[in-house]
């Protein structure tokens, strides 16, 4: 067993990784249970979002330079619409960006070709050794060539001579293509430039004067660029139509619509219809045995995998309720499966990978993407006696387990090795998870604490003491400023995680016997959804603790038995919920369901 520092790949360091502005605007944005049903009315169906594009990652490719460069130049624009000159400067200049440069050389090309235009060829020289040229010598011929074939149009012979000796001779290689050169020396003896047979089509000095600048345009590095930049420029306003253009796309594809256009206040976060789910969608059969934990497959959540008593994985799909495949039944040749009940299941955010915690003192890692023979990838062994709990990283490199032994492990989900081993709880852990910075892992135990390990030092730097019953879950949002528990004292708490205090206590299910009963955050994170002994779906009001839903209760469709666990999933707007009665069943908002305002609440 392996104790030693992992080598962890950045993980932040430890530091408050709390904050209460999370705890404040959920105070500020609190309201009663009628305000969060009439917000909740809001909200139409329109089913499931169309997939028509594939692969995001096809689009364009993110590594590409000219993406990256497309990318600066629309965030400078920006900057420069609002008049952030001094951070303008700052990315141009790291950037490579140069905006006022390019400026700055498109005057000076100006200038020379303004002293091309007017014969000024001394001034044009001084400009031009300043000036970045694909092919300096080869211009500089160009230039005493128009200035010769001026000088001879002039009856100029002399000063043509020593033109010709000082400054052209020197670059005769360049000239002796198609014997140009030896036509320039004959052009001594002749009346007429026509004379020289290279040079029958000279036009006279205006005209050529403008074939040398056109010549000098191509062969200016700069000029080039600019003339790139010129077919490509940035549309006003570029960065805030594009931005515009995804929340009208995350409208649009997403499973409600808002009966009136929506104002929508952040873009750090996708835009998701506010939904209060309020009756039962499908149920999805097949387990043999009580299904004791659920979760969506990666972040998209297409797919829902569960886990049950009878030792097997289910993936089913959300749309119809198929199961696509079990993992794990060696009577449907997957083999390599659990031989006890599965207690946890966990998905990397990609959806490629599950992984589960199981009574047989093991975690397996599953492939959904690999051979239907062998998904299979990997076997954890370390923990003494049932392993209750398993969560993947931010990362997807690292998974944290929990379980009967006392203690939370780290592992390195790449090669399955042990990387550290974190002792203090006096009972059964039986939830594990990471904070969302991924530099803390948070543990709830039978013992009745709560407890924060620094990842790298294993240090425990926190630890909460207020239930009075064994803790059963623990999540936190997505800012990492509140945590949520439940426990066997028939209660989930949310706790301000900077103040280390509960501020406020859910109740109202039932949660006492051996069971993981286990709560989550829901929609928007103003609700907490929760499972309860008594076969119901409990919905309450993050701000007020009041109940908003007891999905079930006036339902022939509710859980016969223990509901154990309800989990939210924004991209699909569905709450999905496990249970003894061996079923796993989806909920949702319908408008024609009638609120249930029992007096119970």
């Amino acid at each position: 067993m392996a104790d030693s520092t992992p080598s962890l790949d950045q993980v932040p360091s430890l530091g408050s990784s709390s904050s209460s502005a999370s705890a404040s605007r959920q105070e500020a944005n609190g309201s009663d249970h009628v305000d969060l049903t009439e917000r909740a009315r809001a909200a139409v169906h329109a089913g499931p979002p169309r997939r028509t594009i594939g692969n995001d990652d096809k689009i364009f490719n993110h590594d590409d330079p000219k993406i990256k460069e497309d990318v600066v130049r629309m965030i400078v624009q920006y900057l420069q619409d609002e008049g952030y000159t001094a951070s303008i400067m700052t990315i141009q200049d790291e950037a490579s960006v140069r905006v006022t440069e390019n400026l700055r050389n498109r005057s000076h090309f100006k200038r020379i070709k303004a002293a091309i235009l007017d014969g000024e060829w001394v001034e044009m020289e001084k400009l031009v050794q300043k000036t970045p040229l694909k092919e300096y010598k080869n211009f500089l011929y160009t230039v005493y060539k128009q200035q010769y074939l001026e000088l001879i149009e002039q009856l100029e012979y002399q000063k043509a001579f020593a033109l010709l000796t000082k400054k052209l001779k020197p670059l005769e290689e360049i000239g002796s293509l198609n014997n140009e050169f030896k036509d320039l020396c004959y052009l001594l003896t002749c009346k007429s430039i026509q004379d020289a047979p290279f040079f029958k089509t000279w036009e006279g000095v205006a005209s050529s004067r403008e074939k040398l600048v056109e010549q000098f345009s191509s062969m200016l590095e700069i000029e080039n660029n600019d003339i790139a930049v010129a077919r490509h420029e940035v549309q006003p306003q570029r960065l805030l139509h594009l931005l515009k253009q995804a929340v009208r796309y995350q409208i649009e594809f997403s499973r409600y619509h808002p009966k009136v256009v929506p104002s929508v206040p952040t873009l750090l976060e996708d835009y998701s219809c506010f939904v209060l789910p309020n009756a039962h969608k499908s149920t999805f059969h097949g387990h043999r045995s009580n299904v004791k934990c659920v979760e969506f497959v990666g972040e998209e959540g297409t797919q829902i995998v569960s886990g049950s008593s009878d030792n097997t994985l289910r993936v089913w799909d959300v749309e119809d309720g198929r199961c696509v495949r079990i993992l794990g039944d060696g009577e449907l040749g997957s083999g390599g499966g659990h031989t006890s009940r599965i207690w946890d299941v966990t998905s990397s955010s990609s959806g490629d990978f599950i992984a589960s915690a199981s009574g047989d003192s093991t975690v397996k890692f599953w492939n959904l993407r690999g051979s239907n023979k062998s998904p299979c990838s990997a076997t954890l062994t370390g923990h003494e006696g049932d392993v209750y709990s398993v969560k993947y990283h931010q990362s997807n490199n690292y998974v944290v387990t929990g379980g009967y032994d006392k203690t939370v492990k780290l592992w390195d989900a790449r090669t399955g090795a042990l990387l550290r081993t974190f002792s203090g709880h006096k009972s059964s852990v039986s939830r594990v998870i990471f904070n969302p910075l991924g530099n803390l892992v948070i543990s709830g135990s039978k013992d009745s604490t709560i407890k924060f390990w620094d990842l790298v030092s294993g240090v425990c730097v926190k630890t909460y003491s207020s239930h009075l019953g064994e803790v059963t879950s623990v999540e936190m949002n997505k800012a990492g400023g509140l945590l949520l528990s439940g426990s066997k004292d028939n209660s989930n708490r949310l706790w301000d995680v900077r103040l280390a205090r509960p501020m406020r206590r859910f109740k109202g299910h039932q949660n006492t016997s051996k069971n993981f009963v286990r709560a989550s955050f829901g929609p928007d994170e103003s609700l907490v959804v929760g499972g309860s002994e008594d076969g119901l779906v409990y919905i309450w009001d993050a701000a007020t603790g009041e109940i908003l839903q007891r999905l079930g209760s006036h339902s022939p469709d509710c859980h016969s038995d223990i509901a154990y666990r309800a989990v939210w999933n924004a991209h699909q707007s569905l709450l999905v919920s496990c249970s003894h009665d061996c079923t796993v069943k989806t909920w949702w908002y319908d408008e024609q369901q009638s609120w249930d305002h029992d007096d119970d609440f």
